[in-house]
């Protein structure tokens, strides 16, 4: 990529101008740059529109340079990188699989000197250009494989951060550890050599259960929400660790920071209730975790079905999750939902229901919105129930 052509002045004046311009429609204009290929400046405005919530920082940074959309689109958002510098300390840190920098730019702020290594030659230059107009001194950037930099460094480091890609060139989108490249579960040896602490980055889908089974050493598994939406599942290792794994669990929202942590395999059991008056939804980072029998007892709470994943109380309290008022209790029968539900405006959620919500809403002619919620799902005797409530915010 030729950074200095895109670097000139009208050049990024353009590419600020057009940001949020749908760049299909500005393909079949006229390239007003024939010194460059336009595809590559339309490529910009794409990143840079789509880094504007995820990646403020770089948004508002002038003459920052874009890779390629799946780079912006794989990059960690800002939220979670700085969660992730939050776990690290030290005086220095590699992370094997730098991308677009943006976890680098982050842990610069917590530890004293970090390497960005990079296969991708082009990424490389683009990473080293950016960090400069980010004003950051503390980052070295390698260009190279990532074993190979290890070896020729040959010392020791606080932290080693690696993010394995999930695209095999053998069998494309890939969800084991092992499958993902580099191997860690293989080369995991190989990086104790060099650290003692490993920091992981591993995707959303990835089963928790199977990710312990294939890494040694695992001492905290961190499960990252923006929004109730996972992002990022974050392995904690350390050499010669061998206790019980701690889970940490965190959902960034607007309002708010909901976190909870559990230990893995304690020895908690639920409790069962009939619907009371108030009903709790964990968030996703929960929901991921399977703590389902921790947050319940933490909470005081009793679950409405071992398999339903939902839970309710008489007293309300503050809880990491949705709230809701139960206002009524139907059963799911044809004449409580035709009485109660049809040709109404509702919001619906299923847990531990045979049905699906669309083919839920298609029979019973419920349109998606309104302040109204409904649960439908299984109570503790086996009975299928559906809960009309409306939601707390607290």
């Amino acid at each position: 990529m030729n950074i200095a052509a895109l670097l000139k002045p009208q050049i990024q004046n353009y590419i600020f101008e057009k940001t949020n311009t749908d760049s299909s429609k500005l393909a079949f204009q006229k390239n007003p740059f024939p010194e460059i290929d336009f595809k590559i400046v339309l490529n910009q405005i794409e990143c840079r529109t789509k880094s504007k919530d995820k990646l403020p920082t770089w948004f508002t940074t002038k003459n920052i340079i874009y890779p390629s959309k799946i780079s912006v689109e794989q990059t960690s958002s800002e939220t979670t990188a700085k969660y992730k510098s939050e776990l690290v300390s030290g005086e220095n840190l590699i992370d094997l699989s730098g991308g677009f920098g943006v976890d680098d730019y982050y842990f610069s702020k917590t530890i004293n000197q970090v390497i960005h290594c990079e296969i991708n030659a082009d990424l490389s230059k683009i990473v080293a250009h950016n960090l400069e107009q980010l004003s950051v001194s503390n980052v070295t950037c390698i260009e190279g494989d990532s074993r190979e930099t290890l070896l020729n460094l040959n010392k020791k480091f606080d932290w080693i951060y690696i993010d394995p890609s999930r695209r095999n060139d053998l069998k494309g989108k890939v969800f084991m550890l092992k499958d993902c490249l580099p191997n860690v579960p293989d080369e995991q040896e190989f990086y104790y050599n060099f650290s003692n602490n490993i920091l992981i980055k591993t995707a959303p889908i990835l089963d928790i259960t199977s990710g312990i089974s294939e890494l040694k050493n695992v001492k905290t598994i961190h499960i990252v929400s923006v929004d109730n939406e996972v992002k990022e599942l974050l392995w904690e290792i350390e050499k010669n660790y061998n206790d019980a794994v701690s889970i940490k669990t965190v959902n960034f929202n607007k309002e708010k920071v909901e976190s909870f942590d559990f230990k893995l395999n304690s020895d908690a059991f639920s409790s069962y209730s009939l619907p009371k008056k108030y009903l709790y939804e964990p968030n996703s980072a929960i929901m991921k975790s399977g703590g389902f029998t921790e947050i319940g007892n933490h909470y005081s709470l009793a679950k409405l079905h071992q398999h339903s994943h939902l839970y309710t109380s008489d007293e309300l309290i503050e809880f990491p999750g949705r709230i809701f008022k139960i206002e009524k209790e139907i059963q799911y029968s044809k004449s409580d939902l035709k009485s109660n539900l049809e040709n109404t405006k509702t919001n619906i959620t299923t847990r531990n229901f045979p049905e699906t919500v669309e083919n839920i809403r298609k029979k019973w002619k419920i349109k998606d919105g309104g302040n109204i919620y409904c649960f439908f799902t299984t109570d503790k005797n086996d009975n299928k129930i559906v809960l009309i409530c409306t939601k707390i915010n607290l």
